[in-house]
């Protein structure tokens, strides 16, 4: 699927750890990096925009995307389905991009099933207290949704062993470094720097 001087990373969190802004701010500091645009059969939010934050379907068109196997992964959240395609990612692989996936542990476990070149980040809140309090600064949810988002954080939070790399988002800056450290690292590995700069290690060594 990928291109050989392309990787695909996935990063991983329960709701309120911060994930999403860190990886809009790496993908905004790196280069050759893209996120994966989500599908989802759940309506958009205010502010949000078709092609950007997700790809915004309704049920049947998912449900028949899922039957031609055109997701790299997929799930139903609280009623909703959201998943990633197939066609999306390998555009940007094909283009030498790096791509990041914002899926849960359960959507890293299926991608990983298919795929074996894939390296994985999850990030965590400091403390539960931080990490409430980041749900209800959202002022988006109701107490019951935050108490059911509470609760389901704590359930993926102990997914955390599955990834290659644990970043805690405590102080963001920090994290972010760690994050794009990750990326970085990965970009120097010998494999792929033979790849992107086989005419010159050739002419530097014959």
């Amino acid at each position: 699927m990928q291109a050989a001087s392309a990787q695909m990373f996935i990063v991983s969190a329960p709701s309120g750890a911060g994930k999403t802004s860190l990886v809009r701010q790496a993908i905004e500091n790196l280069d050759d990096l893209a996120v994966s645009v989500s599908h989802t059969t759940r309506p958009a939010r205010a502010g949000e925009v078709e092609g950007v934050h997700y790809h915004f379907t309704d049920r049947d068109t998912f449900e028949k995307m899922i039957h031609e196997d055109r997701f790299l992964e997929y799930a139903e959240v609280f009623g909703n389905y959201y998943g990633t395609s197939v066609d999306s990612v390998q555009q940007c692989l094909r283009d030498g991009q790096d791509v990041i996936l914002e899926i849960d542990w359960q959507g890293a476990k299926q991608v990983r099933k298919k795929l074996e070149d894939v390296v994985s980040i999850f990030i965590l809140p400091p403390s539960r207290a931080t990490l409430i309090e980041r749900l209800r600064g959202r002022g988006q949810d109701s107490d019951d949704v935050i108490e059911r988002r509470t609760q389901e954080a704590v359930v993926e939070m102990k997914e955390y062993h599955r990834a290659d790399y644990l970043i805690i988002n405590d102080n963001f800056d920090e994290a972010l470094a760690e994050l794009q450290g990750v990326i970085l690292a990965h970009r120097v590995t010998k494999a792929r720097q033979a790849l992107r700069h086989a005419g010159l290690i050739t002419s530097l060594t014959n």
